[in-house]
């Protein structure tokens, strides 16, 4: 598949950006009083603690067909596992994004180290307002800034699933927004995308 083999590209591009400047990190991240190598392993334990509540899979299912609904397995989506797919519908699989096409998606999230510390979810994002347009990437597409910003993790369902597909994503700070990659902050999203009208 291109669009994974692009995806993959950019992914390991994007890693190793991450390991020549883990100083640059570690300065600005929001503790100055953790290194780095901290933040990482802070991050690993609140990923951690969330799926422990949770069913996984360790790997994607070989004939990519994902168990649905609010019970559903978190699925492990890559060797590292940077992301986590738990699929709540997984949409028309006869209407699969095609590379570089218009997507909108809405989403809100919670910052899991903030969870792992006092057992409660602040949300945010653009779901249940109405009032903010829909967020956009253009699929496979990581040359647009517009694409890129929000981190390979977010597109990663479209993949496997139908564009009008929604999916409870664990995405780890690297494979997240891409300004907030210093901060090492892994986060819950709930995700619904859309097609373009247009």
């Amino acid at each position: 598949m291109p669009i994974i083999t692009k995806m993959e590209k950019f992914l390991k591009a994007l890693m190793s950006v991450i390991v020549a400047i883990p100083a640059m990190m570690a300065v600005t991240s929001c503790d100055d009083s953790k290194s780095y190598a901290d933040l990482l392993n802070d991050e690993i334990k609140s990923v951690n603690s969330y799926l422990a509540d949770n069913r996984v899979v360790n790997s994607v299912p070989a004939d990519s067909i994902f168990e649905e609904g609010p019970d559903a397995p978190f699925y492990r989506m890559d060797e590292d596992g940077m992301v986590y797919m738990q699929v709540i519908r997984s949409g028309n699989l006869k209407d699969k994004a095609k590379s570089d096409q218009l997507i909108f998606f809405r989403f809100t999230r919670s910052n899991l180290n903030y969870w792992a510390k006092t057992g409660d979810f602040l949300y945010e994002g653009n779901a249940n307002d109405f009032e903010y347009n829909a967020t956009s990437f253009r699929f496979g597409n990581y040359t647009l800034a517009s694409s890129a910003q929000y981190g390979a993790g977010i597109q990663l369902p479209l993949a496997y699933l139908g564009i009008d597909c929604e999916v409870n994503l664990v995405i780890k700070s690297q494979y997240g927004f891409q300004s907030e990659i210093a901060n090492v902050i892994p986060y819950l999203y709930n995700v619904r995308y859309f097609k373009s009208q247009i």
